[in-house]
Parts: C-alpha cells; structure tokens; sequence
C-alpha cells in the first residue's frame, strides 16, 4: 500500500515505470492531493489519466473516473490491472454476477479506482453507493462533452452538476485534450467547480507532421499511403458512413487489412472491428467521426482525413489520435473545392439557422487551413490562442516544401474591382460564388436580374477557372484585403488594404495551390528512437503473442516505446530492463525474464550470422 509520505517519482517509477512527469502532471496531482478542485487541458498524449491514476495510490479512499465509452473504460482497468492498480468499472457490459462482485470489492474498499459512464452515475442507486464508499475525488475525462460549445456535447454530461450537491466536500478534477476558451469556461461553469487551479498546457504535438494534399483520386492516394506504412496502424476518417465502408472495402481487396466502423454498423459488429484495430489485427480503420473519442491505441501512426473535417477542434482531436506514444505520426488531409461545395449544401439542410451560421464560419476555418501557405502548426495552435514562435516547424507541408508563389497583381485587382463594382451598382455585396461567376462571364439568373452582364468587369476573367477564381478570393480575405460577413448568406466587402491594391496599384503576391504529389522530405517531428529494428518487430511478435494470451490489447503488455528502447538499450539484467520507460514492479515481474530471454536470443542468433 502507498502512503502519502512515498515520494511521488518512487511511485511512479515503481507502478508506472516512468522516471519523470510530464508537462504540469506533477502540479496538477499536488492541487488535487491539496483538496482543490481543477480544471487541466493537456494535448492527447499529455498524460491526462495519470493525473487522476497516481493520487488514487497516494490516498486511501475511491477516486471516481467519469468516461464516456465503455470500450475505454475496460482498456484503462486493464493496463492498471496489469500495472497492479486495484482498478474496476460497472457498466452495461457487465453480466449480474460480475457486477455483484465487483460491488462487494467496492463495499470491502478492496478497489482504488472506478470507472463509471456519466447515464450511470447520475442514478439515485450509484449515488447512495458511492456515499458508502468513501470517494475522495470525482475526474471528469472528456469534460469537454458537457459544453453545447464543444465540438462532441453530450446532454448526459450536463446532469454531472448535480454531484456536487450529493459530494460538497470532494474535490472535482476535470480533463479534456481539446477546448477553445469559450468551452472552458462553459465546463468550469457547469461542472460547479468552485475556485478552481487551471492548467492549459501546450496544444502543440511536436511528434506529428502535417500535411494538405490536393485531392485528387484520394481512393488511390490513401492506398499508396497505406502501402507505404504497412504494418503500421492507422485511422482514415470519411464525411459518410457510406464512404467509409466502401474505403475499407477497397483497401481490404489491394491487400490492405481495413474495417469500416460508424454508427450504422450493428453494435457488435462495430464492436469487433474497433476489437481487432486495437489488438492489431486490422491495420486501418476506415471512420466517421463516431470513432475514436478515448480511444486509448498509443501506436497508431497515421491520420487521414479523406473527407474535409467539420470544424478546426474536430481536427485537432481526430489528428491527435496518432502519435499518443510520443513516437512520430503523421496527418494527412485530402482536400478539394468539391468537398467544400458538398459540405455547404450539408449545412444547408439543417433546420436551425444559427446552427447553420456556426456551421459555416466553421467551414471556413478549416478551408482556411487548407489553403494557407504558412505554417501549419502555426495556423492550428493561432485557433486556440497560441502562439508558435518558431519561424519554421519543419514538420509541416508548409515548412518542408514551401509553395510556390506568382505575381497576383493583375488577378487581385480584377476580383476586387468586381466586388466593388458589383456593390456599386447594385447597392448591396454579394458572396464570393457570385463574384466569381460575374468575373467568369457565367449566364445565371442572378447575373441577369442584378444587371451584373452590363458590369465592365464581367467575363475578364476567363484565364482562370472558377475554382482556381475561388481560390484567389479566398487567399485576399487571408491576407486581408478583403473582409467576409459571417453566417449562411456572407458577403464579401473591400477592406482598406483592398482599397489601396486597386487604387495605388500596388503588388500582390499570391500562393499557388497545393499539388497532388505528396512531399518525400524526412520531417524534424520528435519522438524517433532509433534501435535494432528486427529485434523490435521480433519483440512486437512476442507482445502480440503474449497480450493474446491474456486477452488484451498489445500495448496493455508494452507500449512501443518501451520496445523501441529495449530494442536499443538491449538490457541484460533485471536491473537494465527496470531502466526501460513503462517497466514498473509489476511488468519487471511478470514479463521481465520471457523479454530478456528473447533479446539475448537474439543478440546469440546475430553473432553467429
């Protein structure tokens, strides 16, 4: 048993096997040992659960872990359980008997951590059960799911506010990986927290490289980037459900091993098909967005998103789902003016119309993103307040291969003679569609009712395709020039700047448009352990046959990075093997020997070659 006086670094490299924090975990524990209440925003990967994990052992009573999905639920108990964490979960999975028994663990105090679905908890039954039981903290993980502000609400979450009436005396830590200031405070509001420490670390991954590729057959650019990575795990996310099982399909026959997985799937075959991902035997799994929140998979490598995602968080938290181990993953997004088109007759037919407004201010975020020229961690960490300094990431498309530039002069001064004109004549702005169809010459009911045919500007732009027109308008409101209204039906109106292009005539430089190949360059993300690279797949081989045997996920066993460097350090002793990140007490004693007897194997097989 753990008492308060262990040193915090012994109990994690003794339960954990890690030798050091990361990033504000340590801080974050101390507040929530001092009884205070905390609201923490770590990037996934950060090490959220630790948070709540390590105070468990360092206290004697019941820390209670709200997570949305059961599937989470069992991965978390299942690495605590291997780690040696007296951990459960009650949920619907659970058959009469199991879930007795696990109630008498929890009335005997025989359990440091539960884990309970918030429809659970919030029942008058578990309430006046968890009176008994001596709860000493309340974690709320994707706290982020109570906001009607986030990109992923859950109404279910809003009834946690009623805890802090049956628990007033019990501190309350809230965690999410993704929330924009609007959504904090919406969380720290509706959770009571009452004074709370607030943590927001750096929403930077400086493991993962990003990048934005013309759209252009994505069924063939998403197997040529599986191809290249085979073996290793990956996520493609699809606007449909249909797309995603016809990718999958498609990717299953070239030889890929790929599962669809959406709500439309029957539940038990969705099931099996996340079962499989995170026991490694599919590689892909082809998504909607109904994948993947609390997916506890640290080695999956890729992200592509074949389809234009909704919203910048959105992104951000399905990008995050690769490289939680700290090793490089990369991001891959497919993009193309049709995806914007289809995506905004999408929010067309929704019937709220403020929801349509945040739709579409949405969806110009992401194209935004898509079609900026700078750096795109920038861009992304700009989204949620902060500021990246550096003047190059070197882990981006941007920073890697930086796009070619054209004089735009002429161009600008055209596209922005046609909006003042328009507005001229007509007394009233338009949206950029209509601009671009008045510049092209286009024959609409529009152009001919407004009068827009008799403009001078009207057909001078026949150089330029629509799209490519679209392009332009979009990159002047970027650069300022120009400024566009918000909501469904915005306009676009001369800014200043865009006065003085056309009446100075002053230069402007514009980006041309990402191309369909995809850059080759090594990328500077962190993360890269080089080690003995067929004694890690041996050692993956032995994981995989050893997790099977216990019936969980690989990484509950080891985590790649625990290979990785067990593949570089070639530990011999039981000593050096303790030396190796994720090797606590536990782990040395039940997988230490079989580890060390298969590296020295190999290390014999190598020298007799």
């Amino acid at each position: 048993m753990v008492t308060e006086t262990d040193d915090f670094l012994a109990v994690l490299k003794r339960t954990f096997g890690f030798d050091s924090f990361r990033p504000l975990q340590e801080e974050i524990i101390r507040d929530t040992l001092a009884g205070r209440d905390v609201f923490a925003l770590l990037p996934t990967g950060g090490g959220k659960s630790l948070c709540f994990q390590l105070p468990a052992l360092l206290r004697p009573g019941l820390t209670v872990v709200v997570s949305p999905l059961i599937a989470l639920m069992k991965d978390q108990v299942d690495a605590l359980e291997t780690a040696g964490v007296p951990a459960t979960f009650l949920n619907s999975s659970l058959d009469p008997d199991a879930a007795r028994a696990r109630r008498r663990g929890l009335e005997n105090g025989e359990y440091r951590l539960l884990y309970l679905a918030p429809e659970r908890l919030i029942l008058d039954g578990t309430l006046a059960e968890l009176k008994r039981w001596n709860v000493n903290l309340i974690a709320v993980d994707e706290a982020h799911c109570i906001s009607e502000w986030g990109h992923d609400f859950r109404p279910e979450y809003r009834r946690l506010a009623e805890l802090r009436g049956h628990f007033p005396e019990t501190p309350v830590m809230a965690l999410t990986a993704t929330a924009t200031e609007r959504v904090r405070e919406d969380v720290v509001r509706e959770l009571r927290l009452r004074d709370p420490v607030r943590y927001v670390a750096s929403f930077n991954r400086p493991n993962l490289t990003y990048r934005v590729l013309a759209k252009c057959k994505p069924m063939e650019q998403t197997l040529a980037f599986a191809r290249a990575r085979q073996g290793e795990a990956g996520i493609v996310y699809c606007q449909s459900r249909r797309t995603a099982e016809s990718v999958a399909e498609r990717l299953a026959a070239a030889g890929v091993k790929a599962r669809p997985y959406h709500a439309g799937l029957m539940p038990e075959e969705r099931s099996r098909n996340q079962e499989l991902f995170l026991r490694d035997e599919v590689q892909v799994i082809c998504a909607t967005v109904a994948f993947g929140m609390g997916i506890n998979k640290p080695n999956v490598r890729y992200v592509i998103h074949y389809d234009l995602p909704k919203n910048i968080e959105g992104y951000y938290q399905e990008t995050g789902r690769a490289g939680r181990d700290g090793l490089p993953g990369e991001c891959l997004l497919l993009f193309g003016p049709g995806d914007v088109v289809k995506y905004s007759v999408f929010i067309n037919e929704k019937g709220d119309e403020r929801e349509q407004e945040l739709a579409h201010d949405q969806l110009k975020q992401v194209v935004h993103y898509a079609e900026s020229a700078k750096c795109r961690r920038v861009e992304l960490l700009r989204y949620f307040g902060e500021e990246f300094s550096p003047a190059g990431c070197g882990a981006c498309d941007n920073c890697l291969s930086p796009r070619a530039t054209f004089d735009g002069t002429v161009a600008a001064q055209k596209l922005l003679s046609a909006v003042y004109r328009i507005r001229e004549k007509s007394g009233f702005g338009v949206g950029l569609t209509h601009v671009v169809e008045v510049l092209s010459g286009a024959d609409t009911d529009k152009v001919r009712r407004w009068g827009h045919a008799e403009l001078t500007v009207y057909g001078v732009g026949k150089e330029h395709s629509r799209s490519e027109w679209a392009a332009i308008g979009r990159e002047l409101v970027r650069l300022g020039f120009l400024r566009q209204t918000s909501g469904k039906f915005s306009v676009l109106e001369l800014s200043s700047e865009g006065l003085a292009v056309l009446h100075e005539r002053r230069p402007v430089t514009l980006t041309k448009p990402a191309a369909a190949p995809e850059p080759r360059q090594k990328s500077r993300s962190t993360g890269e352990i080089a080690c003995d690279e067929a004694l890690f797949d041996r050692l993956r081989l032995l994981r995989k046959r050893l997790a099977d045997e216990r019936n969980v996920p690989a990484y509950i066993v080891f985590s790649d990075v625990s290979l990785r460097q067990m593949a570089s350090k070639l530990p011999s002793t039981e000593r050096e093997f303790l030396s190796v990140s994720g090797v606590g007490e536990k782990k040395l004693k039940e997988f230490g020997s079989v580890f060390l007897a298969e590296i020295a194997a190999y290390i014999v097989e190598k020298r007799g070659n």
